[in-house]
């Protein structure tokens, strides 16, 4: 689906604290920035997330019963897809970009590679209609919903009736969403003075600081800007980026900065999927031509001991608590219900 035709169609955390009853509160380190997502919904609740989750994993959200969100979004993947360099969808349907991890959502205030969408909540309206994903739709996924007498219990335990509607199916998907927050890495480890780096990573945090924070800011590693990064234009796909939503000629070649957190298990990066390997990232970023269409990003040509550290140090990054934490896996209810059927 075009972005247009989804315009149209449109017309933290719990790690740190994810309990009590019912409400998620958020709790977070003083070095973290408060969310500035606005959540059109309060509260956010336990019952909603794992509603969220039971349908971010269920394959009913496809036209043929065979792929989930989960299947582009896989959370041993920090909720990547690493198999592919495009997302893949039903029938075996390559899109035309790489799935975007999703975590630190509620820190962004628009999604997507392009920042075609702004509100969450109707985020997976893009993935469902579109041909090459889900390839469903809003009403057909409400009627398949409104037979099962699993689901009809679900929304009766979240919200006190059995009414099941498009808003209340959002709404629990983007709350599951918002609840996926990565903030337990070294770095952040480190930052809380439970650890310290190693002298390879201090090198490779200088560099960092020196000449990547500007975009990948810090503690988020993302300004989530849309910026050029002076890669080629791929000869097939011929994606413009966030030219295509805003029509602007000096959006063309622009892509959301995704966050540098989890790097190991993302890949492979960028919004094409091109690069498997962190050091062809950086490969690419010390042989930049800025000259050819002015492109936001200026070359950083570094050694390879260089590159080596610098590495160290965004391998620190990575979450394992997030990446493997069970609270974000399939969930057991939904797999009891699929052995039953």
């Amino acid at each position: 689906m075009s972005n247009k035709g989804l315009l149209s169609l449109m017309g933290t955390l719990l790690l740190f604290s994810f309990f009590i009853s019912r409400r998620v509160s958020f709790i977070l380190p003083d070095y973290i920035p408060q969310p500035v997502y606005s959540i059109p919904f309060d509260p956010i609740n336990n019952d909603t997330v794992q509603l969220g989750r039971m349908l971010f994993y269920d394959n009913l959200l496809s036209a043929n019963n065979e792929v989930s969100c989960a299947s582009c979004h896989n959370s041993y993947n920090a909720f990547a897809h690493t198999d592919h360099d495009l997302s893949h969808g039903i029938y075996d349907s390559i899109g035309n970009r790489n799935a975007p991890a999703l975590f630190n959502l509620a820190w962004q205030t628009a999604f997507m590679w392009d920042g075609a969408i702004h509100h969450l909540e109707a985020q997976a309206l893009a993935p469902l209609h579109d041909s090459r994903e889900l390839g469903s739709s809003i009403q057909e996924l409400i009627t398949k919903l409104q037979s099962s007498s699993f689901y009809q219990a679900e929304f009766f335990k979240v919200y006190g009736d059995s009414l099941i509607n498009s808003k209340r199916v959002l709404q629990s998907l983007s709350a599951f969403e918002l609840s996926l927050v990565s903030l337990q890495s070294k770095y952040d480890r480190v930052k809380q003075g439970k650890e310290v780096f190693t002298e390879q990573e201090k090198q490779g945090y200088l560099l960092f600081q020196n000449h990547c924070n500007r975009c990948h800011t810090e503690p988020l590693f993302s300004n989530f800007e849309y910026l050029d990064n002076g890669l080629p234009i791929d000869s097939i796909l011929l994606d413009y980026g966030r030219f295509i939503v805003t029509n602007v000629e000096k959006d063309k070649f622009k892509f959301k900065v995704p966050s540098l957190r989890n790097l190991s298990y993302t890949f492979p990066y960028m919004h094409d999927g091109r690069f498997d390997k962190l050091r062809q990232v950086l490969v690419h970023y010390g042989n930049i031509n800025s000259h050819f269409r002015g492109t936001d990003v200026k070359s950083i040509p570094l050694s390879f001991n260089k590159q080596s550290n610098l590495i160290a140090f965004l391998l620190t990054l990575n979450d394992e608590a997030f990446v493997f934490n069970k609270e974000h896996a399939f969930p057991e209810r939904l797999k009891t219900e699929l052995i039953k059927d």
